[in-house]
């Protein structure tokens, strides 16, 4: 897919942004900071299922960051002055073009912390790569935990962890030592990173919802990724059966679309999340131009508790491409692997 080339403009959350503003030019728009509007007032469409209608494209360009910052520890809410700064600095950070690329939190955090400009020693681009970002009064997209922090990880969580980051310390060996993003084998589920362009709010955040009464295809533009959820009531598979997305089952709340996926493979590479993760989704036409996504994650493996986010994934008319990304790109994990063969000709040990 190439790379949509915008210019990052940063924009209040705001249910009545203009539509005509020329793509690629710095514009900041104001209005009613609370974003969502009153389902009192509003009837969602009827899809061919007869439940509300969630196709389209929508995508998740939130500037909110996932976890709460330890500056806003106790604070839930900004007023609306506090995030017209934020919106201010993000613009004279990254309106100029002369910052990196800033992927998922990054954006809220340089604005935070007012710095004099954004560099990032891992960022592989320019602000030219990013998106319009939305700023509102939200300083987590976790609600449960209170704290809006991720909870602790169990003994068998930090472990992992650990294991994690020696093997990431040192140059890769072989193809197992990657990351499953790297080696474009998924980008996984689900799409929520604090850190990773790849997971989080950004560029790669473009969903695509198809509708039907027997089934819901959730396409992800990022690896052309198709989750398809069946939604006729059969069980889950056993528990034998893995694989990389889980196995998804979905039923209607309502005017909420419950997904329940479990069957994940115990090398899935969601934060550190064991084979026992349990996902639930919540899928509710919020408005016209909003679906608000709820995001339930249980692994008692991994963490002491479960913890929910809430993501606000807006309507868009871009269209999706193809993205080019595949498994077995010779070159790619070629070049990657090439430190470890230099040091075996070398004689060096590899492992360290």
């Amino acid at each position: 897919m190439p790379r949509r080339a915008l210019v990052l403009i940063v924009t209040l959350m705001a249910a009545t942004a203009s539509a005509t503003a020329a793509r690629g030019q710095a514009r900041v728009t104001s209005s009613a900071p609370s974003g969502t509007p009153s389902s009192a007032t509003w009837t969602p469409p009827v899809g061919p299922d007869g439940h509300p209608d969630l196709q389209g494209v929508w995508l998740n360009n939130s500037a909110t960051p996932l976890e709460r910052p330890k500056a806003l520890e106790g604070k839930t809410t900004l007023s609306d002055a506090e995030v017209d700064r934020l919106r201010q600095r993000a613009a004279r950070l990254f309106n100029n073009g002369d910052a990196d690329f800033a992927a998922g939190d990054a954006v809220f955090l340089a604005a935070l912390n007012d710095v004099e400009t954004f560099k990032s020693t891992t960022s592989t681009g320019t602000t030219g790569e990013m998106i319009e970002r939305e700023f509102d009064n939200r300083t987590s997209l976790i609600v449960d935990p209170p704290d809006g922090r991720i909870p602790q990880l169990t003994e068998s969580g930090r472990q992992k962890t650990a294991a994690t980051a020696v093997i990431r310390r040192r140059p890769p060996e072989g193809p197992e030592d990657l990351t499953q993003v790297e080696r474009c084998l998924t980008y996984g589920i689900p799409r929520l990173s604090g850190t990773s362009n790849a997971a989080g709010a950004g560029p790669l955040g473009y969903y695509q919802i198809v509708q039907t009464r027997s089934h819901i295809v959730l396409f992800l533009e990022a690896v052309h990724e198709a989750r398809i959820i069946n939604m006729d009531g059969r069980s889950h598979p056993p528990a034998s059966v893995q694989l990389w997305q889980g196995d998804s089952r979905g039923r209607w709340e309502g005017q909420t679309l419950v997904v329940d996926t479990t069957n994940f493979s115990s090398r899935n590479d969601f934060m550190g999340a064991s084979k026992n993760l349990h996902l639930v989704e919540r899928f509710t036409r919020a408005s016209r131009s909003q679906i608000d996504y709820q995001l339930t994650i249980d692994d008692p493996t991994t963490w002491t508790r479960p913890w929910t986010v809430v993501v606000r994934l807006k309507q868009n008319d871009e269209q999706l491409y193809e993205y080019a990304c595949h498994e077995g790109n010779q070159e790619i994990v070629r070049d990657m692997l090439a430190g470890a063969r230099a040091r075996e000709r070398a004689g060096s040990p590899t492992a360290k």
